[in-house]
């Protein structure tokens, strides 16, 4: 069994994961609902959202869509991509790419179980933990 988080936004599904794409690295895969079998259900103006989008950096996958059509958005609530790194310097890239134009929560920083720490809300409004438990270029 593997875990996968999958992300809901508002419209801006296409715009984020491209922006993770370049932060993360990996392949980009997006289907727009109106490329479904579906599509003659789904409202026009909906048709160029994305009905499903998978980022596979690795062997690991971060997944999302738009929100369904016609059904309230609520945002994204109580949790964090949690981002496990093995040096420093990789976690400062990604912090300040990552949290660039969002919300800081907790610098990246030295705390009592890692060498580096951080949370933070994305431009996008979703929350992140970058984590680097012990920088592996020193030792």
């Amino acid at each position: 069994m593997k875990i996968h988080a999958y992300l809901i936004f508002d419209g801006q599904c296409e715009a984020a994961f491209n922006y993770y794409t370049e932060c993360l690295g990996g392949s980009l895969e997006l289907m727009r609902f109106g490329d479904s079998p579906e599509a003659g259900n789904v409202p026009q103006q909906y048709h160029n959202q994305v009905m499903h989008a998978c980022l596979t950096v690795g062997d690991q996958l971060l997944m999302a869509s738009d929100n369904m059509p016609g059904m309230p958005y609520e945002g994204i609530k109580g949790c964090s991509i949690s981002l496990q790194v093995d040096n420093v310097p990789e976690a400062e890239r990604l912090y300040k790419a990552l949290s660039a134009g969002g919300t800081v929560q907790m610098e990246l920083q030295q705390t009592f179980w890692a060498t580096r720490f951080a949370m933070f809300t994305d431009r996008f409004g979703v929350s992140w933990m970058i984590n680097c438990d012990v920088d592996a270029q020193m030792g």
